[in-house]
């Protein structure tokens, strides 16, 4: 057999193994469920051991918000979602709806009466991980990191597979659950407003026609028909929660949030198994190639993953809104004050909430740790298409939502606010 044809078959045998007895993210290079992450809520574990931080265990409602202020977890960012789609699904309804907070790497949820406080968050290394804090803790309370039991729905086809994160809209029946022969959406910012909100609460004004505070008969499952608007404030009560409301503008920047997190992890993962494979497959050859040096194969399965994710970092396809669009709470303020900022001004942050999102469609992920941690060749691509569009040296149509007005301000905010720019975007 001839080297070529020994390396296929060990590849072969090897990934037959995996479907067999592992995921594949479970085996090398990553390792999901064996390394240790370095995120967010394995740091406060940390803290927690050394003392330097506590949790309020005394009720539920003080390990939330003790939690929420560890995790620098804003109450304003709370979106409520009734519909029986996770992981305490029981315990969901309408008069019982789960609350989700959010920022930039981070996500809690907690629903009334319920067995834990659950935290998803990122890892550089390993992209999303998760966790729960027992809401009845015997003693000091844990973050504990789960795999199995979260993986079996943040690990499947609407995850490509890989651990991830997933924000639905449904068909509410009278319960909550969802009338799953009627379908269901993954919502993103791509998604038209038509078809977003399918189980959620949203108190402020309604972009448009949504399937927000709905709930649909299901006579006929296939074709559910919708019951009369339900008034949030009347629903549930809002006493059990840290704020009464579930801001549209937090909803709809959760919503970018989630997918561009999920396409960082799709690029990290392919690119990490990219370079993994040449790597065996230069050692079985004895071959010897200078470093930083990659093969055509190996580039274009790492172009192939991080053309996705430039595409959603600069929005195209984005879905119109149908403004104005506000909130009752200081999500909107809250978020956009975080900078940074340029001489001018300007911030990636800086929200439209007319036709679009943000005024400057580039996602402000771009300063992220996920995002500055893409292997090398990922991250040199990565900003050499970021730069090809914003100067106009791609014209792909898949770039048609950028003005040249868009272009020119999105790559002065990042020339003046992102640390470790290529040289070449100085000029």
């Amino acid at each position: 057999m001839t080297p070529l044809r020994t390396i296929l078959a060990i590849l072969t045998c090897t990934a037959s193994l995996t479907l067999a007895d592992t995921a594949p993210y479970d085996d090398a290079p990553i390792h999901y469920s064996t390394t240790r992450p370095v995120d967010p809520a394995t740091r406060l574990q940390s803290r927690l051991d050394d003392g330097s931080a506590t949790l309020d265990s005394t009720s539920p409602a003080n390990l939330l918000r003790s939690v929420l202020t560890a995790l620098n977890v804003p109450v304003s960012s709370q979106t409520l979602v009734f519909s029986r789609t996770s992981l305490q699904r029981t315990l969901i309804s309408p008069s019982n709806p789960r609350a989700l907070y959010f920022n930039d790497d981070t996500y809690v949820g907690y629903v009334p009466g319920g067995r834990v406080v659950e935290i998803a968050t990122t890892d550089p290394h390993l992209g999303s991980t998760f966790y729960t804090i027992d809401q009845h803790p015997r003693s000091a309370a844990h973050v504990i990191r789960q795999t199995d039991n979260c993986l079996e729905c943040h690990a499947t086809n609407m995850t490509h597979d890989l651990p991830g994160l997933i924000i639905r809209s449904v068909f509410p029946d009278s319960t909550g659950e969802p009338i799953l022969p009627a379908g269901t959406f993954l919502t993103t910012h791509e998604s038209p407003i038509s078809q977003r909100w399918g189980g959620w609460y949203i108190t402020g004004s309604l972009p448009g026609a949504s399937m927000a505070n709905t709930l649909f008969d299901d006579t006929d499952p296939s074709n559910p028909k919708p019951l009369p608007a339900l008034d949030p404030t009347r629903e549930f009560n809002t006493s059990l929660f840290p704020t009464p409301y579930s801001d549209p503008v937090a909803l709809l920047v959760l919503e970018h949030q989630v997918e561009a997190h999920n396409r960082l992890s799709r690029a990290l993962y392919a690119s990490e198994q990219a370079l993994h494979d040449e790597e065996a497959i230069n050692r079985e050859l004895d071959r010897h190639i200078p470093a930083g040096t990659h093969s055509d194969s190996t580039i274009s399965r790492i172009h192939h993953a991080c053309d996705p994710l430039v595409e959603y970092l600069l929005f195209s396809n984005e879905a119109p809104l149908h403004g104005p669009i506000s909130g009752p709470t200081s999500f909107a303020s809250d978020f956009s004050k975080r900078g940074p900022r340029d001489p001018l001004g300007r911030s990636l942050r800086d929200l439209d909430l007319r036709t679009r999102l943000f005024k400057y469609p580039c996602s402000y992920l771009i300063y992220s740790p996920s995002f500055d941690s893409l292997p090398t060749p990922a991250l040199e691509y990565v900003y050499q298409r970021l730069y090809d569009v914003l100067t106009d040296a791609d014209d792909s149509k898949s770039f048609d939502n950028l003005s040249a007005n868009d272009r020119q301000a999105i790559l002065e905010i990042l020339r003046a606010t992102k640390p470790n720019l290529p040289a070449y975007w100085a000029h």
